[in-house]
């Protein structure tokens, strides 16, 4: 590999974790998260699949499909990452509650911090990072930009509303960016892992992920059953690859692996997300969902106002 378009790649990365994250800090009114976070059984479902069901479905996958261990630590990371930062746009598309999705991407963003360093060395005996090594790199890429966000929109909301539409614009350039830059830097380790049950093991995830959330969120309105969905079937991309980032002479089978979570992660969710909205139907329709017509205008009307 060149070392510039390397260096490229990892500053995309950069940009995009911290600018998602702002972002969703400057946009981000308390009281719509607390919504979601005030729902026990939501918080439970999040923080039960996220960070239960998803690290073991991910560590049973790593054992039983015949891959190369530095793509089984790929699939681990991508296990313990739940909630990927463009999650509001996806919830958005599937007309689910846009509070809720906030909810999700702080208990996610939080979570992720404190249970990554301590987790992946448990799922991976023999992984050399201390947790330190895992943590400080979470810390300045998820917390911080998350926190400044917060902190700018109450103590400086004029500026905060200004400076937000800048923030995402440079932010979906920068997406398009990195994944030029992901197919030129790691196109060829694409290819190889066709070759291997990689990618069908990642697909294959993401699938029992995905119908997992929906049958244990049975019960739930469907705008919030489908926020649940699409958190955890979305990865932390940036969360999953900072480590490996940080940790020298890294196998790049491991970072591929998470690379590959690129497409694979933004097909799903919009896939998903279309199904989802299509379920719901317009707000007009008499034959979406009881009462969405409703929750969808005020979902949406908030995510106009956040922007």
């Amino acid at each position: 590999m060149h070392d510039v378009p390397v260096i490229l790649l990892k500053a995309s990365l950069v940009v995009f974790m911290t600018g998602n994250l702002l972002g969703m800090g400057l946009s981000l009114r308390p009281r719509d998260a607390l919504a979601g976070l005030r729902d026990v059984r939501f918080v439970v479902l999040t923080l039960g699949v996220g960070f239960a069901l998803c690290p073991a479905l991910a560590w049973a996958l790593a054992k039983l499909v015949p891959m190369e261990r530095p793509y089984a630590l790929g699939l681990i990371l991508l296990g313990v990452t739940p909630g990927a930062p463009f999650l509001p746009m996806v919830v958005d598309r599937a007309r689910g509650d846009m509070g809720y999705a906030a909810a999700v991407m702080l208990l996610t963003s939080l979570v992720t911090v404190a249970y990554m360093p301590l987790v992946v060395p448990l799922l991976l005996p023999g992984f050399s990072a201390e947790p330190w090594t895992i943590a400080r790199p979470l810390l300045l890429l998820v917390l911080l930009p998350l926190a400044v966000g917060v902190v700018m929109r109450r103590a400086a909301p004029a500026v905060a509303a200004r400076v937000y539409p800048i923030v995402k614009a440079a932010t979906s350039l920068d997406t398009i960016a990195m994944l030029a830059l992901c197919a030129v830097v790691y196109g060829r380790g694409f290819v190889a892992a066709a070759g291997s049950y990689a990618i069908a093991a990642q697909a294959l995830f993401l699938i029992v992920v995905t119908l997992a959330s929906w049958a244990l969120g049975a019960g739930l309105p469907d705008e919030k059953r489908g926020v649940l969905v699409l958190g955890m079937s979305t990865r932390n991309l940036g969360a999953a690859f900072a480590p490996l980032f940080a940790l020298p002479a890294v196998d790049e089978r491991a970072i591929v692996m998470v690379a590959l979570g690129v497409p694979l992660t933004v097909l799903c969710s919009f896939a998903v997300a279309a199904l989802l909205g299509r379920r719901a139907g317009s707000p007009g329709d008499a034959r979406g969902v009881p009462g969405a017509g409703k929750t969808i205008v005020g979902a949406a009307g908030r995510a106009k106002v956040t922007q």
